[in-house]
């Protein structure tokens, strides 16, 4: 069963746009990881959002003690306002197939 993620950042002041470059450099880098269905940068006003679809948890897994997630948590030390808020969720399909989960 897949396993769905959103991950909240909060970058500080005036660290937007270099959280944002990081993200958006080890995007594709994580595309290429076995297991990745979706992984999507959203924005807000204050805060930045990952939407997260990996194959299984153990690719997920994989993911979290993987290079790439290492590498951007160095980039992004000390570029956030509050630690990262992470909720694991899986899906409860409702509706129809397309509309009903991720």
């Amino acid at each position: 069963m897949s396993v769905v993620v959103v991950a909240t950042l909060f970058p500080l002041a005036g660290r937007r746009d270099e959280v944002v470059a990081a993200i958006a450099e080890a995007i594709p880098r994580v595309h290429a990881e076995d297991g990745c269905e979706l992984y999507a940068l959203h924005e807000g006003d204050d805060r930045l959002v990952m939407v997260e679809k990996w194959a299984t948890q153990e690719a997920l897994d994989t993911h979290l003690t993987g290079p790439v997630l290492a590498e951007l948590g160095r980039h992004l030390d000390g570029a956030l306002a509050r630690p990262t808020e992470i909720q694991m969720l899986r899906p409860h399909p409702a509706g129809t197939p397309e509309q009903g989960a991720l």
